[in-house]
This record gives structure tokens, sequence and C-alpha cells, in this order.
């Protein structure tokens, strides 16, 4: 699990730096520096309750991406197949075009 921070939204309260130090510290100006580190299982807690507690919604949780290296090829295998179906392995979708000479 890893915190992000949107820092478009982050108006620099500070409440995250209060409600997680082992992970937030704030900047001269008051934004918040987020350790790109896992958060342990022991601050999941308190990682959680900073991101509700912030006021402009800048932080949110993600949990750790898991690489499947199998996904890549029956994605690639599934194309392939709509490709055959349709007759175009170029294009997996099909393509609309406007009608001609309506009245």
């Amino acid at each position: 699990m890893h915190i992000e921070i949107d820092p478009i939204k982050c108006e620099a309260h500070g409440l995250c730096a209060e409600l997680l130090p082992e992970r937030i510290t704030l900047d001269e100006w008051g934004y918040p520096l987020i350790d790109q580190t896992p958060v342990p299982p022991a601050l999941e807690d308190l990682a959680r309750r900073a991101v509700n507690a912030c006021p402009t919604l800048a932080l949110r949780l993600r949990a750790a991406q898991r690489v499947n290296p199998g996904s890549g090829d029956r994605r690639s295998a599934e194309r392939g197949a709509a490709g055959a179906r349709t007759g175009s392995e170029s294009r997996p979708y099909q393509v609309y075009t406007a009608r001609r000479g309506r009245r």
C-alpha cells in the first residue's frame, strides 16, 4: 500500500503530516513530502485516517501493484482472435461509416 498525493488539489493544510508523521513531512511552504516506501501493515490504519482527514481530498491510498506476466499474452491472443472473427487483425473493433445519399 502506498500513499499518493494530487499536488493540484493540495492546499498545504498539514493535517496529514500531523496524523502520519512516520510517512509524511512538510516542506518549507507546508506542502507534504510523502515517503514512497510501502506503508507497513502496522501503519495502514493511520494512513487511512490521514487520507480520510484531508480537507481537499488530495491524498489517496494505492494498493501495491502486482505484475502478472501472463496477462499480456492472453490479451494479445484475444485481440488476434477478435481480428480473425471480423476479418481484420489490425482492427479489433468495428468501424461505422456515415450513410450517403439520405433523403
